[in-house]
């Protein structure tokens, strides 16, 4: 939903991109993680029950003929588990926020940049 909503691009192009970032990670994240000054788990549990309304239409996009439609189907299926919740319940001050938008911290982070 992040990379369609601020950076224009489509769920074929994330789901494509998913394998490298992955091994992004796995390089240059997980290896150093416990040399972290601080770690914290952002998972929320009402996540999916958020993303999902922004998640499946992007999904129902992607073509049967498409190489990432059975990725998309998996994660469509996967969905189909939660009940949707609006996303006018997550606080403005959630990290959620930056994958949904409307976060009180844009303003200030505009702010930063301008000065």
């Amino acid at each position: 939903m992040r990379d369609h909503q601020f950076r224009g691009h489509s769920a074929q192009d994330t789901l494509r991109l998913w394998r490298a970032v992955r091994r992004g990670e796995k390089e240059n994240i997980f290896p150093f993680q416990e040399e972290a000054d601080v770690m914290f788990n952002s998972a929320l549990i009402y996540e999916f029950a958020v993303l999902k309304r922004f998640a499946e239409p992007l999904l129902k996009t992607i073509s049967t003929k498409d190489p990432a439609y059975s990725e998309a189907k998996r994660l469509l299926k996967f969905l189909s588990y939660f009940l949707p919740l609006d996303p006018d319940d997550v606080p403005p001050t959630s990290i959620l926020r930056e994958f949904i938008g409307g976060s009180c911290f844009q303003e200030t982070i505009s702010a930063v940049n301008e000065s």
